[in-house]
């Protein structure tokens, strides 16, 4: 069922109210294939996103 929904089974019962995308959750699984210095990189831009978002948010 929650493949059909493409939801995760923890948003399925209830255990989380976060929903991840398919595109986003397979983005995420190739990203933690890659050795730790590359994830890393990544991470780095992901942060640097989520900070220029809250900033934005807070003027």
């Amino acid at each position: 069922m929650a493949d059909y929904l493409e939801v995760s089974l923890d948003y399925l019962v209830g255990k989380t109210d976060i929903e991840v995308d398919p595109k986003t959750a397979k983005r995420i699984l190739e990203v933690s294939k890659s050795n730790e210095e590359d994830r890393e990189h990544v991470f780095s831009i992901i942060d640097a996103f989520i900070a220029k978002r809250k900033i934005q948010s807070i003027t």
